[in-house]
């Protein structure tokens, strides 16, 4: 009995210190646990801030790249507001980002409809090249049309014009089907420059009252020459757009 006794106070005595023990290690641990999480978090962040930061710089070559383009679009010849004169007779359908515009009117049952291309550089590279040689090739800038004039039925003469500053020459003239399939090859007539002289004469004449004339092939090498400035430079910002995406 005295044995057991004994036994009972040492175990009493004892289990609070283990369980006192016991708690503190827990404690401990967890203290320990949590500045090693806090620790490690913030060793990740500085070490993986870097990490993104070196890969998401763009390398020095698209930099530089992007200057130049900045340059050029500073350099640019910046395009004029177009004023369309009140005798003009063609409505003008613009669309930027497109290198044509195409011209429309109504003349008594037919539908006129003009497609506009950009000035012929091969023709100012001639110009530059020619220096003083040849004074009558001054202003001799082309721009490339082609005329559709079609009626109720849907047939239509197709006229490929080159327009000069002072004249304009007919390159070739068609007569399109509306049945005609892409696949046929149709007869397209003979060169225009084979036909009799008067036959071209009143072919011009025919355009000229139509409104296909000098005096609205002029206004459209302008329209067209500062089209070719507004396309240069929207075409710039969209390469540095790209470049810095």
């Amino acid at each position: 009995m005295a044995l057991n006794l004994m036994l009972r106070r040492a175990s009493s005595s004892v289990l609070p210190c283990a369980i006192r023990a016991v708690g503190s290690q827990r404690t401990f641990r967890s203290a320990v646990s949590a500045v090693l999480r806090v620790e490690k978090t913030t060793l990740s962040r500085r070490t993986f801030i870097p990490l993104i930061q070196r890969f998401s710089t763009k390398p020095s070559s698209d930099e530089n790249l992007i200057r130049v383009i900045e340059s050029e679009i500073d350099c640019a010849e910046q395009p004029t507001a177009d004023e369309i004169p009140d005798e003009f007779p063609f409505k003008i359908q613009d669309n930027p980002g497109e290198r044509t515009i195409l011209l429309t009117r109504e003349y008594g049952d037919e539908i006129i409809k003009v497609e506009v291309d950009m000035p012929n550089p091969d023709d100012i590279e001639e110009e530059e090249g020619d220096g003083n040689e040849d004074e009558g090739a001054d202003n001799r800038t082309s721009i490339p049309l082609v005329v559709s004039i079609s009626k109720g039925n849907g047939t239509c003469l197709e006229f490929g014009v080159t327009a000069f500053s002072d004249e304009i020459s007919i390159d070739s003239l068609s007569v399109k089907q509306p049945e005609a399939s892409d696949d046929q090859l149709a007869y397209e007539g003979p060169d225009f420059g084979d036909l009799d002289e008067n036959l071209q004469k009143a072919f011009h004449k025919y355009l000229e009252i139509r409104g296909v004339k000098p005096s609205t092939t002029n206004f459209l090498q302008e329209y067209m020459i500062n089209k070719d400035s507004k396309e240069y430079l929207g075409w710039l910002k969209n390469l540095k757009k790209f470049i810095e995406k």
